[in-house]
């Protein structure tokens, strides 16, 4: 493979701060999962769901106490 040969020559100060210039590049993470439902929606239907099972127990409780 034939060497490039650059135009700019490389100074490095004898005095003082060397720096030198990042060069920005993407930087890949981990994707965030958001949830499809949030915490109060669960509490909700949780609450929900408690309230129709207790509905249903009282049904059934009525209906024996008829019979």
């Amino acid at each position: 493979m034939p060497e490039v040969k650059s135009v700019f020559r490389e100074v490095l100060p004898k005095q003082g701060q060397l720096s030198a210039e990042d060069v920005p590049a993407l930087v890949l993470c981990k994707p965030k999962l958001l949830p499809l439902k949030s915490v109060t929606l669960e509490k909700l239907e949780k609450m929900q769901q408690e309230a129709q099972e207790l509905i249903r127990q009282q049904e059934a409780g009525s209906r024996e106490h008829t019979q």
